[in-house]
């Protein structure tokens, strides 16, 4: 059976092909128009749609971000309600334990625990990091 290895190709789909976007090496892009997704999160911009026109690279190449003209960038969405809503029902649901259905202040080890720790192993959550559900009355000892 022939190495099928060498029928695999790494395409880039921003990369035309023939060498034309730039590769910076990290730190040395040195272009004040330039700056990466997370970059211009920071300044409240987005890409707004256009294409990378250079790209950054670290750790040998195996990491890299894509940069983005500032001056096409165009300003973040701004925060509507049901946006808003929508990303509190996506936490809560990270948030809250299927057994005790209280909502912690980080998100739960779920995929390898299934629930809390408290519910998991018995160790106690400090009271301060979970809220009770809204059904759930709490009867202090008398």
């Amino acid at each position: 059976m022939a190495d099928q290895t060498e029928d695999l190709v790494d395409v880039d789909p921003y990369d035309p092909g023939d060498g034309s976007l730039p590769v910076f090496r990290w730190r040395q892009a040195g272009h004040a128009n330039l700056a990466t997704r997370r970059q211009l999160r920071e300044m409240g911009l987005r890409p707004g749609g256009q294409e990378p026109i250079a790209r950054i690279e670290c750790r040998g190449g195996k990491r890299f971000a894509w940069l983005y003209r500032i001056d096409l960038a165009k300003p973040v969405r701004p925060m509507t309600l049901a946006k808003e809503a929508a990303l509190d029902r996506a936490m809560a649901a990270r948030q809250t334990c299927p057994r005790c259905r209280r909502r912690f202040d980080a998100c739960l080890p779920l995929r390898t625990l299934g629930m809390c720790l408290e519910c998991h192993d018995g160790t106690p959550a400090t009271p301060g990091t979970y809220t009770l559900p809204p059904d759930t009355t709490h009867h202090l000892a008398a």
